[in-house]
This record gives C-alpha cells, structure tokens and sequence, in this order.
C-alpha cells in the first residue's frame, strides 16, 4: 500500500470522543454492548471453519452473547479477520470495516491475519503481512489454525476491553469480583 493510503486509513479510524459523556450511561450502554457483540460472517481461509465451529453445540458462543453473525458490515459491532488476506483483498477488507458503526472491533484470527503465517517469505508480492497494516486490532488471537476456545478466548478480551471487566468464567459464589 502507498504511504498516503496509510495515511488516509489512520485519519479515518480515529474516533471523536462524544458530545456529551455521562459515566454511569456509558457504563450501561458498555456492558450491554459487550454481553450482545454481533460478529460479521467474514472468513478468508481455513481458520473460518475454526470460527464456523465456536458457533456449534460443543463451544457454543451463544451463551456469551455473540450468536448472531450479521452478513451485512452496517449491523456489526466485531470484525473477525479469519485467514490469509492477499493483497487483492485488503481494500475489501478496509471498505467492510469502514462501513462498520462505531464503537467498532477488530480480531485477527490465526497467524495468517496477524503476520502472513507461512504464506509470507522474503520477496512475495500478494499476501499482506497482517491485517494490523490495514485497520486497527484489538485482539490477536495466535494459532494454524487456533483452536475453537482461543476465539472465545479472544471474545472475553474484547468484552473486557470494552468494560473494563472480564464477565467469563463468572466468579464462584463468595469469590470476589
């Protein structure tokens, strides 16, 4: 990518802070985001299977919140980068986050999304060397390709980015918060 397309992909993800800020809604509206994030139906490669497979009955991601894979970028709170990007993709990539609504969030998934995984070598011209180079990420999630529970791994992360809190695994009865 040239450097003004850089540029200009920075200038675009940095967000206004609000208006008006009131702590206690904000709090609220943080922790009913996070327990109701709605992932965008986006894989690249074979770590979507993984992705597909955190949806199933065994991990189930139902039950924290973040069923609901949207196909449509303007109805989705968390982008999942599941694969290899190319070259020829990553302006997709770019226009999909940009028409997400904000607060927006980004998990690149498997080592192809975070640094190129085994299809980067010295002198190769169409995979980009990690999705990081195109949109912020929030949350890295390692592995080829990682495992069902490092995704939900990574949702918690996101959550707690978000509230300031990690909700998962809920505390025991008489254990602090």
């Amino acid at each position: 990518m040239a450097q003004e397309d850089i540029d200009l992909i920075q200038a675009i993800n940095t967000q206004d802070p609000p208006v008006v800020k009131v702590e206690l809604v904000n709090t609220i509206f943080d922790i009913c985001r996070s327990m109701s994030l709605w992932p965008m139906t986006f894989g690249l490669a074979c770590c979507a299977i993984e992705m597909m497979a955190v949806g199933m009955a065994r991990f189930d991601i139902a039950r924290f919140g973040a069923e609901v894979f949207r196909p449509s970028p303007r109805q989705c709170d968390l982008m999942i980068v599941a694969g290899t990007v190319s070259r020829k993709m990553a302006p997709c990539v770019v226009q999909l986050y940009e028409q997400m609504p904000a607060p927006r969030y980004v998990m690149a998934l498997g080592n192809c999304a975070i640094s190129g995984g085994p299809f980067y070598f010295e002198g190769q011209y169409g995979i980009v060397e990690g999705v990081d180079k195109m949109v912020p990420v929030d949350v890295y999630v390692p592995g080829c390709p990682p495992r069902p529970e490092g995704l939900l791994e990574g949702l918690f992360k996101i959550q707690e980015k978000m509230t300031g809190r990690r909700w998962w695994p809920m505390p025991k009865q008489g254990e602090a918060v």
